[in-house]
C-alpha cells in the first residue's frame, strides 16, 4: 500500500495573487506530492492549500511554503474576517493510506520543531498532536487571535509548546497538528446584518449546545455585502451537511433571511456529498455502488 498523508496548510493571505502563487509554488511539480487544490478568499484574507503525498516529501514541501509565507506576509498589516494567529496559521496532517494517526502526530511534531528552529516562529500543537489536553481545540489556542496573543504569549498558560514565549515580529505564531478529515462548509445569507450570522452560528455550534461536531462563527463579507456562517464539520457522518444546512435555513427564516448559497473550502470525502444528494433527491434504496466513478476506482480503472 502506498504511504500517503494529506496536508492542508492555511496561510493568512487571500488578496495578493502574486503572494498566493509564490506560496503555492513549492507544491508544484514535485515527485511524491500532488497539489490537489488551493483557494484564496479576499474577505477572509486567507488561503487553504490541499496536498497529498509521501510523508517525508510532504514535510519538505510544506516547510518551503512556510518559508515563503514568512518572507511575504506581515501580520502587523494583516486584516481579515477569519481567526488567525500567524502568517501560517495552522498546518494539519491527515492520514490517508498506509499512514497511522500516530505517524501524523510525529510528522506534526517534526515540522513544528523545524519551523521554530530555522524560522524562529513559536509553535503550538493541536488535535491529536496536542501536548496539553486543553490545546486539542484550535479555538483555545487562537483565543483573541494574533492581536491578543501578542500581549498574552508571555503568560504561562499561553506559552508555546516549542520556542520562546514571544511572537515572530512579522509572522506571529503557527499551530501544527494531526486530525481526522473534516468538511469546511460556509453558508451565505442574504443580509448584511452580522448579528444574524452570529446568532445562527451560536445556535448550531457544539460549544453553545448545537451540533456535537460543529465549530461555527458568523462573519461579515463586506466586499460582497452579505454575511456568512462559516464552519468546520469535524464528523460529517454524525452531522451531515444537509441536516446542518436545513437547520440554518430554518433559523434564518426566523430573521426573515434566506440562504443564498453555500461554499466548500478545499476537498471533502465523497460520502459527505452523496449523503446530501440522497437526501435532497429522495432516491429510494440508492447505493454508492451506483456511482460510476467509484466503481471504476474499485476496479482500478
Amino acid at each position: 500500500m502506498r504511504r500517503l498523508v494529506e496536508c492542508i496548510p492555511n496561510f493568512s493571505e487571500g488578496r495578493r495573487k502574486e503572494v498566493v502563487e509564490a506560496i503555492v509554488e513549492p507544491f508544484k511539480g514535485v515527485d511524491g506530492v500532488s497539489l490537489l487544490d488551493y483557494s484564496a478568499d479576499p474577505d477572509h484574507n486567507r488561503m487553504v492549500v490541499t496536498a497529498v503525498g509521501d510523508p517525508d516529501v510532504m514535510l519538505e514541501v510544506v516547510f518551503k511554503a512556510v518559508e515563503k509565507a514568512v518572507e511575504l506576509i506581515n501580520m502587523e498589516e494583516h486584516k481579515g474576517e477569519h481567526p488567525r494567529i500567524g502568517a501560517v496559521d495552522v498546518i494539519p496532517f491527515v492520514p490517508v493510506s498506509g499512514v497511522t494517526m500516530e505517524e501524523c502526530v510525529e510528522l506534526a511534531h517534526r515540522l513544528g520543531k523545524r519551523i521554530n528552529k530555522e524560522l524562529g516562529i513559536p509553535i503550538y500543537f493541536y488535535e491529536e498532536a496536542a501536548l496539553r489536553p486543553e490545546r486539542k481545540k484550535l479555538e483555545v489556542i487562537r483565543r483573541g487571535e494574533y492581536e491578543a496573543l501578542k500581549q498574552e504569549i508571555t503568560k504561562p498558560e499561553r506559552h508555546p509548546d516549542v520556542g520562546e514565549p514571544r511572537m515572530h515580529p512579522t509572522a506571529g505564531a503557527t499551530v501544527v497538528g494531526a486530525r481526522r478529515p473534516l468538511v469546511a462548509f460556509n453558508i451565505n445569507l442574504g443580509t448584511d446584518d452580522a448579528k444574524v450570522a452570529k446568532e445562527i452560528a451560536k445556535a448550531i455550534r457544539a460549544s453553545s449546545g448545537g451540533f456535537s461536531t460543529i465549530k461555527a462563527r458568523g462573519m461579515e463579507l463586506k466586499e460582497r455585502g452579505i454575511v456568512q456562517v462559516s464552519m468546520n464539520i469535524t464528523d460529517y457522518k454524525k452531522n451531515p451537511i444537509y441536516r446542518i444546512l436545513e437547520v440554518v435555513r430554518m433559523e434564518a427564516k426566523r430573521w426573515g433571511v434566506e440562504v443564498i448559497g453555500t461554499e466548500i473550502i478545499g476537498l471533502l470525502p465523497v460520502d459527505a456529498i452523496l449523503d446530501s444528494a440522497k437526501y435532497y433527491m429522495q432516491i429510494k434504496d440508492f447505493s454508492d455502488n451506483q456511482v460510476l466513478e467509484l466503481r471504476l476506482l474499485e476496479m482500478g480503472g
